[in-house]
């Protein structure tokens, strides 16, 4: 199974990418991720992404297609994955289907949460630096205050999830992300939840879509 996860920064992707991965038995391919851990290690491809990511704008196509392509070489993909922040724009979502990189997609769900929602999230939204674990001040606090619970670090502020670069990710999503809503709809592989339910909800909403999607 080769499916896709779309939605605005802080729908709630990541959280939902666990648990598919977690009950398909197939990895997550998170590019957020894949970065954020070459920004840290100072590697090539980092350097390049780091004042880009900063400014709350996206990554080259061509530079994200080379990362995922590489990562899709690895022997836990061989029964399928879960892409997540891949594709971003309807070019990168050409470019996989393009003869020479053919990157399968079986189906596409899309998290649909407002901005008044996503800006709340994010702006609440705390990361331990050393293990990458996420917290929010309102619906997910740590129990240690502004500290890790799991490695006692200090909790941070990413700084992409300022308010103003927050505004400008949603900018830069209604502008180039959201047109693949409409490219996978006409492939009739497109399927939208209410992302602003509780966890829970969503969660049902996306393993009912898969469980259609298997039978």
């Amino acid at each position: 199974m080769k499916l896709v996860l779309l939605g605005p920064p802080g729908a709630g992707k990541g959280t939902q990418a666990v648990k598919l991965s977690e009950k398909l038995g197939i990895p997550t391919i998170s590019t957020g991720e894949i970065i954020r851990n070459a920004i840290k290690n100072e590697t090539p491809v980092g350097k390049i992404a780091k004042d880009t990511i900063e400014r709350g704008e996206l990554v080259s196509d061509e530079l994200v297609l080379e990362i995922v392509k590489d990562r899709l070489k690895d022997d836990d993909c061989k029964d399928g994955y879960i892409l997540d922040g891949f594709p971003r724009t309807l070019a990168q979502a050409e470019m996989m289907q393009s003869v020479e990189n053919n990157i399968g997609v079986d189906f596409v769900i899309n998290i649909d949460v407002s901005d008044d929602e996503i800006v709340s999230r994010l702006s609440g939204r705390r990361v331990c630096p050393s293990c990458g674990k996420t917290y929010h001040v309102v619906s997910l606090p740590s129990s240690c205050g502004d500290k890790c619970e799991a490695c006692g670090e200090k909790l941070i502020v990413r700084k992409d999830d300022s308010p103003e670069v927050i505004l400008n990710r949603l900018k830069v999503y209604h502008e180039l992300t959201a047109p693949l809503t409409r490219f996978y709809d006409e492939q009739k592989i497109l399927y939208t939840v209410k992302g602003a339910e509780s966890l829970d909800a969503v969660t049902a909403q996306v393993m009912d879509i898969v469980g259609r999607q298997r039978r």
